[in-house]
């Protein structure tokens, strides 16, 4: 009677790794049909607000062409689109991180910008070092 005991680790590996592949693909799978459904959601709301916001516009026209001339209506409300547009472009603009570059100057001599800073550390028993007025480390004003 033959064994097959030396190629029996070759197998079982190759077993495991199929086991591991298999359950990793169908764990990709389903966040893929998650994500894509995220996706198509966020798709439709895109869609609902921009014929939203033409309604609005289209009301804001009218509304206005009861007491201006409809060019004028118009005007006023491309300016008013047209303000929202640079003041959303200037806050998104605003609201991102300084370049790697600019970081500020460092806070001692050897500490490279944007280093933790990190509290003195007083031994036990040792007396506390003295503190402005405000509660901070002394200053190195004399």
């Amino acid at each position: 009677m033959e064994t097959n005991l030396p190629n029996l680790p070759e197998k079982l590996s190759q077993v495991v790794r199929d086991a591991i592949r298999d359950a990793i693909r169908d764990e990709l799978r389903e966040q893929t049909q998650k994500q894509r459904h995220a996706a198509r959601m966020y798709a439709g709301a895109g869609a609902a607000a921009l014929y939203g916001g033409a309604a609005l516009t289209a009301f804001l026209l009218l509304v206005l062409g009861a007491a201006l001339p409809y060019w004028a209506a118009a005007l006023i409300v491309a300016a008013l689109l047209l303000g929202t547009a640079a003041l959303l472009s200037r806050a998104a603009r605003g609201s991102r991180a300084a370049p790697p570059g600019r970081m500020g100057a460092p806070l001692e001599p050897g500490v490279p910008p944007g280093a933790p800073v990190m509290p003195p550390v007083v031994p036990p028993g040792a007396p506390e070092p003295p503190r402005d007025p405000l509660g901070g480390p002394p200053s190195a004003k004399r």
